[in-house]
């Protein structure tokens, strides 16, 4: 199984990609009827949320005394 600091890590990183990814999401529904638009708008909107409270989550569940290390990831 996967360490909290190590899965931490990871949905972390998912978030950065997300919230990133924002401005980039705008440019690509700009020519879709503003409905379409909305629905990708809040469909990101309901992931970052989601992400946000998988992380908190995790970072509840953390042992207090891991060491404050965070391990090395695998390539992608």
């Amino acid at each position: 199984m996967l360490s909290t600091a190590y899965r931490i890590n990871r949905v972390q990183k998912t978030l950065r990609w997300i919230e990133q990814d924002i401005p980039l999401l705008n440019m690509r529904v700009k020519d879709l009827s503003a409905e379409r638009q909305l629905s990708a708008r809040q469909f990101a909107e309901a992931l970052v949320i989601q992400t946000r409270a998988e992380l908190n989550r995790l970072q509840n569940e953390k042992p207090e005394d891991d060491g404050g290390e965070v391990p090395c990831e695998p390539a992608d």
